[in-house]
C-alpha cells in the first residue's frame, strides 16, 4: 500500500514524532510507502510531493515544527478543489492518507472522507480544544514554554513595582491560559470563554500590591472584556478558514490597568515562541503513539477516523465527532482558578 502523509495549520510541537511513528509502523509491520505531501493541504491539491521514509526520519523525534512544511490551504474553498485533490492521488499511486492537524485540516480530512478518500486523521493544536481527545500533543510544550516565562517575569515586576500583562495563545479556548496561569501563580487569568470585568481585574492589581508582591495577569488572545466586548484583532484579513488575525489584548489590557490604577503596567506576548522548539517529553509520547494508532488504522482500512487519547488508552472515534465542536474551559474549572485570583 502506498500512504501519504501531510501536516497542516499551525506548526506545533510533535508533528515531527507522528511522521515518524507513522513511517516506522507502516514500513515494518506492515511494508508501506509512503510519500510526504508538503505544505499541508497545498501538497495534494498541487501534487507537491517528498521522498518519506526511514531515512528521512532519523533524528526528527526531538525536532520541533513539521519536516513535510504546513500551510492553511482550503481545497473546498478553490475551484475543483475535491477533484483536484483526488486526480494528484490517483496519479501518484496513493491508497490511503493520513492527516495530520487541528480543527480545520481534520475539517477538511473530514469532508473528503464523505467524498470517499481514505483518509485517517491525527489531532493536533497547542490549543487543546479538539472535543474528541482528552489532550493534544504540543499543548504540553506550549503551557511549560508559558510557565516558565511567568516564572522569570515575576522578578522582574517585583523588581519594578510593574503590572505584567502576559497575552499567550487561545483564540476560543483558555485552555494555555488557565493551565499557565494557575502553574505560573498568575493574579488573574482572562479566557474566551469567560468576558472579564476590567474593574474586577484592577482591584486584583490593588490587592496583589498590598501584599508587596507585583501582579501577573495571564490573558489569552481572544479573551474579551464585558464592556466593549469585541476580540483585538491585528487585522480585518481572513484566511482561508474565515479566521481573522487575533492579538493585541494585552497590550489594550495593560494600557487600561495603567490609566485606572495608576500603576505601571507593561504587556508581554509570547506568540509564536509558545508552538516552536523541542516538544516536552509528553508530548513526544503522545504524538508517538499517536502516529502508531494511525499506521494501524490505514493497516485495518479503518479510514474516516482520528485518533483520540482517552484516559490513558489511544482510541479511534469519527472524524466527525473529533471536530464537531470546541473543547472549552468549563465554568466550574474556570471556578477553581478564581481561588487563587487577587
Amino acid at each position: 500500500m502506498r500512504v501519504g502523509v501531510l501536516t497542516g495549520g499551525g506548526d506545533c510541537p510533535g508533528l515531527n514524532a507522528v511522521i515518524r511513528a507513522v513511517v516506522r509502523k507502516g514500513v515494518k509491520d506492515h511494508g508501506f510507502e509512503f510519500v510526504g505531501y508538503r505544505d499541508g493541504w497545498r501538497g495534494p491539491l498541487e501534487g507537491l510531493t517528498m521522498p518519506l521514509g526511514v531515512e528521512q526520519c532519523r533524528g526528527i523525534l526531538p525536532r520541533g515544527g513539521t519536516i513535510l512544511g504546513s500551510s492553511r490551504t482550503n481545497p473546498f474553498s478553490l475551484d475543483n478543489g475535491v477533484e483536484r485533490i483526488k486526480d494528484n492521488l490517483a496519479a501518484a499511486g496513493v491508497d490511503a492518507l493520513v492527516a495530520i492537524g487541528g480543527e480545520d485540516t481534520l475539517g477538511v480530512a473530514t469532508k473528503l472522507a464523505d467524498l470517499g478518500v481514505s483518509v485517517v486523521g491525527v489531532p493536533k493544536t497547542i490549543d487543546n480544544d479538539l472535543s474528541g481527545t482528552d489532550f493534544t500533543f504540543g499543548f504540553d510544550t506550549a503551557v511549560n514554554i508559558a510557565t516558565e516565562a511567568i516564572d522569570r517575569l515575576h522578578t522582574t515586576a517585583e523588581s519594578h513595582h510593574r503590572v505584567l500583562v502576559v497575552e499567550v495563545m487561545g483564540r476560543h479556548a483558555g485552555w494555555i491560559a488557565l493551565h499557565a496561569g494557575i502553574a505560573g501563580g498568575a493574579s488573574a487569568v482572562l479566557i474566551p470563554e469567560q468576558p472579564f470585568d476590567i474593574e474586577k481585574v484592577c482591584a486584583f492589581v490593588e490587592t496583589r500590591f498590598e501584599s508587596t508582591y507585583a501582579p501577573i495577569i495571564v490573558v489569552s488572545e481572544g479573551a474579551v472584556p464585558i464592556e466593549g466586548g469585541d476580540m483585538t484583532l491585528v487585522s480585518g484579513e481572513k484566511d482561508a478558514f474565515g479566521h481573522v488575525r487575533l492579538g493585541g489584548i494585552g497590550d489594550r489590557l495593560a494600557s487600561e490597568i495603567e490609566h485606572r490604577t495608576g500603576k505601571e503596567a507593561r504587556a508581554v506576548v509570547l506568540g509564536h515562541v509558545q508552538r516552536g522548539g523541542t516538544p516536552t517529553a509528553f508530548d513526544r509520547w503522545l504524538a508517538t503513539r499517536f502516529g502508531l494508532q494511525a499506521a494501524a488504522a490505514v493497516a485495518e482500512g479503518d479510514f474516516g477516523t482520528m485518533m483520540a487519547l482517552r484516559g490513558t488508552r489511544i482510541e479511534r472515534v469519527p472524524l466527525a465527532e473529533g471536530t464537531a465542536e470546541l473543547k472549552l474551559v468549563s465554568p466550574e474549572e474556570y471556578a477553581d482558578a478564581q481561588v487563587f485570583f487577587g
